[in-house]
């Protein structure tokens, strides 16, 4: 990536001749690619997925055009490495897509040269796909196949509807007993919402609850940092961090170092860990359905449509911002989404 960053005049370049009394850098070096799209990504606030992300793709697009810098690539050289994500690497639509948002956040808000139109950048078409989505039987026989925290992770990704991003994110303020809710906080869109907490996890939550306060009350022993405060509330409310309803529902079995900040802390579980025991489970109880995590919620929405919920409401537990979106579930329902009868069950 050094010859991305590489942009001293032609007569200083490495290897090139000095002039008289220029030997010595001038100034500091301009920084870093890579460092600039994680500058501007971190003033946006956006997630470390995002960051992430973001970098991977901005490097992969430099070392394709033989590291050159973006500010010499035009929307020619964008299009054709999407052009090669998607013919020679046969990437998913999702995923040419993501390149294709990263790219622009690099010219845009890194770069600040915007390269065209929207319609003249190739953008995949994304195909309609209706949702996995499993029986109750189905979801039962899963859940039978789970254990401990993954059983009773999974039984509120099923019972609340929630992604898996936010069933793992989850702190121990999120979850009210008395009025039997869980609020979601900077959900997709960063949005709030609040949704059901199942009655039947509740005996399990409250349990896995007394683990969790051991854990938390080791870490004050030794005098462990906080966990991660959102928006800047650890500057905010010092200590905060380290307060009991601020820590994470599913913590890990051993503290991380913080990505960004280099601070050693407990972070919430990985989402590598669940999907990978549910497609285990979904082996072991024999579902012929590509299950996962996200399955789950896709079920609890058709379940309630097929319990006579009103789609609005639906639309609420989900946080769905559009009801277009929640109505795809109602052709997903057992009897259609008009309760269509077969011709071939008339009498």
């Amino acid at each position: 990536m050094d010859g991305a960053h590489d942009q001293r005049p032609p007569g200083l370049a490495s290897g090139g001749p000095s002039a008289p009394g220029l030997s010595e850098p001038i100034g500091p070096a301009p920084p870093r690619l890579l460092d600039l799209v994680t500058r501007r990504i971190r003033e946006r606030r956006l997630s470390l997925r995002t960051e992430e992300a973001y970098r991977m793709w901005a490097r992969r697009y430099v070392l394709f055009h033989g590291k050159r810098h973006p500010s010499e690539l035009g929307l020619g050289e964008l299009n054709a490495f999407l052009s090669h994500l998607a013919v020679e690497e046969r990437v998913s639509p999702s995923t040419q897509n993501q390149a294709l948002s990263a790219l622009l956040f690099l010219y845009r808000d890194v770069l600040q040269l915007p390269l065209a139109q929207p319609r003249d950048y190739l953008r995949a078409l994304r195909p309609r796909r209706l949702p996995v989505v499993l029986s109750r039987t189905e979801v039962r026989q899963l859940l039978a196949q789970l254990e401990g925290t993954d059983r009773l992770l999974c039984t509120l990704l099923y019972g609340a509807g929630l992604r898996l991003i936010e069933g793992l994110r989850l702190r121990i303020h999120d979850v009210d007993f008395e009025r039997r809710e869980i609020t979601v906080r900077a959900g997709k869109g960063d949005k709030d919402r609040r949704t059901i907490l199942p009655t039947s996890s509740i005996d399990g939550l409250r349990q896995h609850l007394e683990t969790v306060r051991g854990v938390w009350q080791g870490d004050r022993q030794a005098h462990l940092a906080g966990v991660w405060m959102p928006a800047a509330l650890d500057r905010k409310f010092p200590g905060a961090g380290s307060e009991w309803h601020w820590q994470w529902i599913f913590p890990t079995a051993r503290p991380q170092r913080d990505p960004r900040s280099g601070v050693m802390r407990r972070h919430h579980l990985p989402d590598r860990v669940l999907q990978r025991a549910v497609r285990q489970a979904a082996g072991k109880a024999g579902i012929a359905k590509a299950a996962t995590c996200h399955t789950l919620r896709h079920s609890f929405a058709t379940h309630l449509l097929e319990a006579g919920y009103d789609i609005r409401t639906v639309q609420e537990l989900l946080g769905h911002r559009d009801v277009r979106t929640t109505m795809i579930y109602t052709h997903v329902l057992n009897r259609g989404g008009l309760c269509v009868q077969s011709p071939a069950d008339f009498g």
